[in-house]
């Protein structure tokens, strides 16, 4: 129940992001049509909307809300498991609202452009709308812990801090593997995305977020507020 009332809590303070939200998507929708780059609305607005879910943590650390939900009958495990919901939920809403709205806009396109048809292709635009929805979560799942930590402002640089990182670790392995003459099954590597692909996306997500929210409850739990 209480995690009900928290959820009320912070979708009220994301109301005030309805109008942005909008002209978001009514600029992506326009993106779609001037330049028929059909997989990126999905991305683009799966990021935003499940970036704004993270500034609920900023609405929280101005108010120090905090420290009068503690003093209800709450745990602050159902807060910690509350941000999680609200993370995933808005992972989820952002992946369907970008999705549906490219179906729509292709689809009035081609009714308008009868001659200039584009080919929808619905399995590249779910793996793509999956790909932004692990995207987001992979970003989510770092920083929410360090928000935890080091709070809202110090957290969001410590989340970009850890992405490069982890980025130049990438970058650094794979160009190893290209002066070692490492040779990469690349046809091989494909079958197996096209097969298992978005089955290992959502898979990594479920891990991802279980590890974030362990980490960023042991964090809370040993917290002063």
């Amino acid at each position: 129940m209480m995690i009900k009332g928290l959820l009320k809590k912070d979708l009220y303070n994301l109301s005030s992001y309805k109008a942005s939200l909008i002209i978001i998507i009514l600029f992506c929708g326009i993106a779609i049509i001037g330049t028929e780059a059909i997989n990126l609305a999905p991305i683009i607005i799966c990021t935003i909307i499940g970036m704004i879910s993270l500034s609920t943590f900023s609405y929280d650390e101005i108010s120090k809300s905090n420290k009068y939900i503690l003093t209800l009958p709450t745990s602050r495990k159902e807060i910690v498991k509350e941000k999680y919901i609200l993370a995933i939920g808005s992972t989820i809403l952002g992946g369907i609202i970008g999705f549906i709205l490219t179906v729509i806009v292709i689809n009035v396109m081609n009714h308008i452009r009868a001659e200039n048809v584009i080919h929808l292709d619905y399995e590249s635009l779910i793996s793509t709308t999956i790909g932004g929805m692990w995207g987001i979560s992979l970003i989510q799942a770092i920083q929410i812990p360090s928000i935890y930590k080091w709070g809202a402002e110090k957290g969001r640089i410590q989340m970009f801090i850890m992405l490069f990182i982890m980025i130049a670790v990438v970058l650094g392995v794979g160009y190893l593997l290209i002066k070692a003459s490492f040779n990469i099954n690349i046809e091989m590597i494909e079958n197996f995305m096209n097969k298992f692909g978005i089955g290992l996306f959502v898979l990594l997500m479920i891990i991802m977020y279980y590890i974030s929210y362990k980490i960023s409850y042991k964090i809370y739990k040993n917290k002063e507020e």
